[in-house]
């Protein structure tokens, strides 16, 4: 797969692990990173080997957000352009997140703060080290939400809640961020790799394209009336149930054994 300087791409067994590689700066987005990234999820997204992505960080934290010493360097006659060049490369990144077939497992080590805090959320299935903590922190150092924290966070826990992290800035622990619904679950810092490439390996043997078009449908739940989405809903399983999935999935069932999916 692809060489970068601020990620690492690797992909084993249909899963393909997204690496942020910045420890000496806590995973800090800078330009490059995002442009990276921004490629990264791309591959994913179309690789048809990928049926799992695997997104964590290295070193002591997840993401702490943007790169704050990157935007001050570029003045205040640079600074506009930059982040809304780097916000834009990462908000394409989490569309093709949300949109590709594979499921996203999210690791989140130590802090994610910011848009880290956003890519966390954007994961289908999140698991926290106990030493992980999540902060909204934008409106500390003066600026509005992005990375699609304030598309998420409201789905996630509700607008109430969104709106005392927004302004407030609290810090959540990782049991704090379950109980509100954040992530899936918390295991020891120890066992976080382990288990989040065992559910990844999980979901890599598992009915990929279904659960590529089950993404879809939630994406769109807040969007469509009943009337729309239940025609959606219509649509995607009659597609499946005569794909290679479906097929095995029910014959399997019939035949009372567990199913292969490909």
């Amino acid at each position: 797969m692809a060489s970068y300087e601020h990620i690492k791409l690797s992909l084993q067994s249909g899963v393909a692990t997204i690496l942020l590689n910045r420890p000496e700066k806590g995973n800090a987005l800078n330009t490059k990173l995002v442009t990276e990234l921004l490629d990264a999820a791309a591959v994913c997204s179309r690789g048809a080997a990928v049926r799992a992505v695997l997104l964590t960080g290295a070193g002591r934290a997840f993401c702490v957000g943007g790169d704050l010493a990157e935007f001050a360097a570029a003045g205040e006659s640079g600074i506009a352009p930059l982040i809304k060049d780097l916000v834009a490369n990462l908000h394409r990144a989490l569309v093709l997140f949300a949109e590709m077939r594979p499921l996203l497992v999210v690791a989140v080590n130590g802090a994610a703060a910011g848009a880290g805090l956003g890519l966390a959320l954007a994961g289908d299935h999140v698991i926290a080290a106990e030493n992980a903590r999540f902060k909204m922190a934008y409106t500390a150092a003066g600026v509005t939400p992005d990375g699609g924290t304030t598309y998420f966070l409201p789905r996630l826990i509700g607008l109430r809640r969104t709106q005392e992290l927004v302004y407030t800035n609290r810090s959540l622990t990782a049991a704090d961020a379950l109980q509100l619904g954040m992530v899936t679950q918390i295991v020891a810092d120890r066992d976080l790799e382990t288990q989040a490439m065992a559910m990844c390996q999980t979901f890599a043997r598992g009915p990929s394209e279904a659960c590529g078009a089950a993404k879809k449908l939630l994406l769109g739940t807040f969007q469509h009336s009943l009337r729309e989405h239940l025609s959606h809903e219509e649509d995607e399983i009659a597609v499946a149930a005569v794909s290679l999935d479906g097929i095995e999935g029910v014959r399997a069932f019939v035949e009372n054994r567990a199913p292969t999916f490909s």
